[in-house]
Parts: C-alpha cells; structure tokens; sequence
C-alpha cells in the first residue's frame, strides 16, 4: 500500500513504512523527477507550468507564488496516497517544510482525502517506543486489510461483500 508520510520529506518515517512492507510516498521522489527533468534550467530552484496546474487544482489564484509552488510538488504525493501516516509537533530532524501554510493545507488536504490515516504526536525520550509501537500497529492493520482485500479479489467477492458474476 502507498503510505504518504507527513513530513513528507523525514527519512525516519520513510524507512519505518519499507520496513512494514509499505510503500513510501515521500517528497524526495517527486524532487528527483525535477531534478532529472531536462525542461528545468536550474534544479531543483525551479518549478514546472505543470506544478502551478496541479497546484490550482488545491488553491486559489490569489495566493502566493510560494505557496503554489509547495503544492504543486505535493499533490501528486496526495494524489498517489492510500493511507497516510501525519507526525505532528515534530522536531526540524524529522522533516522540515519551511512554510506554516503550506504545512496546515497540505495536513488539511490529507485529512479531507478520507484515506485511513494515523496523527500521532511526536514526544521525544521515553514516548518514543510508545510512538514507533503505534505506528507499527497502524502499518500491520494497513497490511492485513491490504491482504483481506486481494483474497476476496482472488475469490470474486466484490466491496459490497456480494459474490460478482464472473
């Protein structure tokens, strides 16, 4: 399952979603496209007329140019998600994004998507176990509804839970 993790640009979250046999949708993927694409002049300064399209899918004309910018790099993160993972109060080491507006739409964007999502609160020290442990849980149940769904794929039985004429 393709797991947005939030900030999607924190390594840490990354590896713990391959980890449960999970795929990643992180920022540093959509950052190497641009910065491997020959119709940028100097990446990854640059964005594409593409990302400011993408973008005006999520917000308004009248916002700012760097606001448009960040979503346009992150819809297609949102777009490829089926299940999300949102770290919050995390310290800059987990992820930074760099803009507290851009962060809160695209959390908000997260949310509105209605994709199965863990928040959890970052707390350092001693909560840390606690925090990996309910993220661990989250990924397994991810897993196991994952797993369901392609059995009853593989015996015909459709979302309603009806057996499909074949």
């Amino acid at each position: 399952m393709k797991v947005l993790v939030y900030p999607p640009n924190s390594l840490i979250l990354a590896d713990l979603v391959e980890r449960f046999e999970h795929e990643p949708v992180v920022l540093m993927k959509e950052v190497a496209k641009h910065v491997r694409d020959a119709e940028i002049d100097a990446p990854p300064l640059n964005i594409t007329e593409e990302d400011i399209k993408r973008s005006l899918k999520y917000v308004s004309v009248e916002e700012p140019a760097g606001l448009k910018g960040r979503i346009g790099l992150l819809a297609p993160l949102l777009e490829k998600a089926e299940a999300s993972i949102i770290l919050t109060d995390a310290p800059p080491t987990y992820g930074c994004m760099g803009c507290a507006v851009a962060n809160e739409l695209f959390k908000f964007l997260i949310r509105k998507k209605g994709i199965p999502t863990l928040e959890v609160r970052y707390e350092g020290g001693e909560k840390m176990e606690e925090m990996v442990a309910k993220i661990k849980d989250f990924l397994e149940r991810l897993r196991k509804q994952e797993q369901e769904a392609q059995e009853a794929k593989k015996e015909g039985i459709g979302e309603s839970g009806e057996r499909e004429a074949v």
